[in-house]
């Protein structure tokens, strides 16, 4: 039997960056399972380069208990890694490598649970869930859960292991990533009122954002920090030279919007702006001109009750009633949709996810080991 800190040893070693195919990793726990008599179940992505995985141990036809991670990580590039980035190396009670806190080492500590598993009378059955490019929109888990929203029964919980430091997650707010192209004239700067200034427009757009930002932060939820939905711009490209009236300007935002708020609602309140005040100025110029918005990604926000069952299982199995939301998302929202309710708890903090020296502490991975140990004993006959 392995332990989590060899399975996570094995993980790391996996690039599963999330611009790579995470099939070797996939291979690996397929392989690891069906060593134990457990079937996989893969669901690829339209290039087969990619797969989710899912998996079944105990009774069958009742709802049980998913324990979910998603295998990709984020790039290394450009990081100051002091220690080989899919390598583990420990020091000072540290695991370090991409990946050991967000989030194979929940992972690991899952895969290290399954012989304790299959080995248990068990009443409900517990379903492992491996997702693939979570990192970029929580992509992969869509295809997965399509599958299991068909089956007749659904799993009365869901752990997702991000990293919280063990302490049960109940929410965190959803997001809308949106692109804009603005399609304007270009001329010579000397002639600039016979031009449409792409840039100029864009501008108008963005500062019609930052309006409305401000009046979502009339509306507030203290669980979440900050406690508003927020809208920023976070990149702008355009132009060719100073002496050219610019005809192209692109920008990309995004909205977090707490649970209560759908984030579409905030696009919808840019393309009105657009369309009604902002492209009838530039077609009044050149009738070419245009407002394109795209959609990058999407996910929801997650809020479980407090007082759900799916809330208390996992209180008892963490040892901690300090319920919290978190400010980055998960594909939480994602399996609540689909009537499977979620709870996020995992070891290690985010504070150390996507940095250099990327770690989990030693104990955080014990600690999630006995919270697994804990629910198993639960669910046993």
């Amino acid at each position: 039997m392995s332990s989590s800190r060899d399975l996570l040893h094995k993980l790391v070693g996996f690039d599963t960056t999330s611009r790579e195919s995470n099939l070797q990793l996939i291979d690996f726990v397929r392989d690891y399972l069906a060593g134990f008599g457990v079937a996989s179940e893969l669901v690829y992505n339209e290039e087969r380069s990619k797969a989710n995985l899912f998996a079944s141990i105990g009774p069958q036809g009742l709802a049980g208990i998913v324990l979910s991670g998603h295998t990709d990580v984020v790039p290394v590039d450009g990081q100051p890694w002091t220690t080989p980035p899919f390598e583990l190396t420990e020091r000072d009670g540290k695991l370090f490598g991409r990946g050991t806190a967000d989030m194979k080492g929940y992972i690991a500590c899952v895969l290290a649970l399954v012989p304790a598993l299959i080995q248990a009378p068990l009443r409900i059955p517990v379903h492992i869930a491996l997702s693939y490019d979570e990192e970029v929109g929580c992509l992969g888990v869509r295809s997965l859960l399509k599958v299991l929203e068909l089956r007749p029964v659904k799993p009365m919980l869901c752990i997702i292991g991000e990293p919280t430091q063990l302490k049960p997650v109940l929410g965190h707010k959803g997001k809308l990533a949106m692109r804009c192209d603005v399609q304007g004239e270009a001329c010579h700067s000397a002639y600039a009122p016979y031009g449409v200034n792409a840039i100029e427009h864009a501008a108008a757009l963005i500062g019609e954002l930052g309006r409305i930002g401000h009046q979502l932060q009339q509306t507030q939820d203290p669980r979440f920090d900050p406690p508003f939905s927020t809208v920023q711009t976070g990149v702008i490209t355009g132009g060719k030279a100073l002496n050219i009236v610019p005809a192209d300007c692109r920008f990309d935002f995004e909205i977090r919007a707490l649970p209560s708020l759908d984030p579409s609602e905030v696009a919808s309140q840019l393309k009105a702006y657009a369309e009604q005040q902002v492209l009838p100025r530039m077609q009044a110029v050149s009738a070419q001109s245009a407002i394109r918005f795209t959609e990058l990604s999407a996910y929801p926000g997650l809020v479980t009750d407090e007082r759900s069952q799916a809330a208390e299982l996992v209180a008892a199995f963490s040892g901690s009633r300090e319920f919290g939301t978190v400010a980055f998302g998960t594909e939480g929202g994602l399996f609540d949709a689909v009537g499977i309710p979620t709870v996020v708890c995992g070891p290690g903090s985010m504070d150390q996810g996507h940095k250099p020296d990327e770690f989990v502490s030693v104990a955080q991975l014990a600690g999630c080991d006995a919270m697994l140990l804990r629910m198993l004993h639960s669910i046993r006959t």
